[in-house]
């Protein structure tokens, strides 16, 4: 089975790319500082803050691994490919909520860069599949875990 396509911003890239970059120097090295102060305690097999060193390191090589994945699958959107006439990854959406007028302004990206507590929305979520591919003024009908709400895409913009 072939692997996903990561969608991604050149933003998104440049990002997971320096954090990569981090983890593989400075992070690996603070791990590896541990580990070697932890064998000094003796023992290794009754040692605590080795084995929570080893089990960090573990993480941390997981974390790296994924990330490489990632950036080996993505494919970077082009500032061409980045619409403003319809809703497309890339986008910076203003909604406005239909029955509590409340307005919202997301950057719809994939799913590798979501970050919904910095409004960077996933193409993949509720809100992002509702929204995809519609135009400026249109309303669009959202069915989220929490309930179904109206959403009028009150303007489109390049991110």
């Amino acid at each position: 089975m072939p692997d996903k396509e990561v969608i991604l911003t050149p933003d998104g890239f440049k990002r997971l790319s320096e954090e990569i970059e981090y983890l593989s120097s400075v992070k690996r090295e603070e791990i590896s500082e541990r580990i070697k102060d932890a064998r000094e305690f003796g023992d290794i097999s009754e040692n605590s803050e080795y084995n929570e060193a080893k089990n960090e390191q573990a993480k941390l090589e997981m974390r790296i691994s994924n990330l490489e994945h990632k950036l080996r699958n993505a494919r970077v959107l082009e500032g061409s490919e980045i619409r403003s006439d319809t809703v497309g990854i890339g986008s910076k959406v203003k909604l406005k909520e239909i029955k509590r007028g409340e307005t919202f302004q997301y950057i719809l990206v994939g799913s590798a860069e979501a970050d919904p507590g910095n409004s960077r929305l996933s193409n993949e979520s509720p809100v992002g599949k509702a929204i995809m591919d519609h135009k400026a003024g249109e309303i669009v009908k959202v069915v989220t875990p929490r309930g179904s709400y109206r959403y009028k895409i009150v303007s489109i913009k390049k991110a």
